[in-house]
């Protein structure tokens, strides 16, 4: 089982052939409200990935949108046991979608704003889980405290970037950047600079290139380039937390590096075809059937 402490979003969907520019009206094609939500959609992606489940620890909103979010979590098979709901307002992301399969994204934090750390109830589901995925749309104190407290492999995915304290990166086990986060954390633009940087604050590392695929290295000399998987891309708005939430789930496993990767990247690939977020992840036999 893996562990996922950290956001659950409503995401409202502006779909458009062309993104609007500051100050700029275009007309949009449609309009959806779908579950998301960074950490609701790992927590969605591995419980999936693994057909096993998956537990989500974190927080919505008294409103109408904390039900649906919720529900959302337990139809995928994920454990909700430990989503709080506080009075307010659920978190909300704002993304506008182009005909590219580009997004822009404006995140209010809401319920999310209010966690602040894991509880002796959450950390007794973390310790009882083969790892624990955070991400950065909770406040950094509780993603910090988390990361220290946890007795299992700690995933980082530093997205929304930001600096990264260093008693974070210090109980970091794995780090998930894109070239833009990783760029954003090292100072280097080219993947391969990025990836030794990176090397030098967390034991392993993998930097997700879109197209491009993924390069992964270890501090033990393992060094990887994984080709992404062609597709026609609908919506990449979580491309990233699919591929997270897969390869968390395949280490687990105890698959070997690259198997790991390509297993991850297919989930990635296939989450891309389908519009949203925690609706777009796709089945352990999906996967699997890409994979053969």
């Amino acid at each position: 089982m893996i562990s996922i402490f950290g956001s659950a979003n409503m995401d409202l969907v502006a779909y458009t052939p062309m993104a609007p520019k500051l100050g700029e009206t275009v007309t949009g094609r449609s309009f959806a409200t779908v579950p998301g939500g960074k950490g609701a959609n790992q927590a969605i992606a591995a419980a999936r990935a693994s057909g096993t489940g998956a537990a989500f620890i974190g927080a919505v909103g008294d409103d109408a949108f904390g039900p649906a979010l919720r529900a959302s979590l337990e139809d995928a098979g994920v454990d909700v046991s430990r989503l709080r709901v506080v009075p307010g307002s659920s978190g909300i992301a704002h993304i506008v979608v182009d005909d590219d399969g580009g997004n822009s994204i404006i995140v209010i934090p809401g319920a999310n704003g209010t966690v602040t750390g894991p509880t002796p109830e959450d950390l007794d589901v973390i310790a009882r889980s083969d790892a624990l995925l955070l991400q950065l749309e909770l406040p950094m104190d509780a993603v910090v405290a988390a990361a220290r407290a946890a007795t299992v492999p700690v995933v980082l995915t530093p997205a929304p970037a930001r600096e990264l304290p260093a008693e974070l990166l210090d109980a970091v086990t794995l780090i998930v950047p894109n070239e833009h986060e990783a760029a954003a954390i090292t100072g280097r633009t080219d993947p391969g600079e990025a990836l030794e940087a990176l090397l030098e604050l967390v034991p392993e590392a993998v930097i997700t290139l879109g197209a491009r695929g993924a390069v992964y290295g270890s501090r033990a000399g393992e060094r990887l380039s994984v080709p992404a998987v062609p597709v026609q891309a609908v919506d990449t708005t979580a491309a990233g937390d699919a591929f997270a939430g897969a390869l968390a789930v395949a280490r687990a496993e105890g698959r070997p590096s690259p198997e790991a990767l390509r297993f991850a990247a297919t989930a990635a690939a296939l989450s891309v075809r389908r519009p949203g977020a925690g609706t777009s992840m796709p089945s352990r036999a999906e996967i699997d059937a890409a994979l053969r």
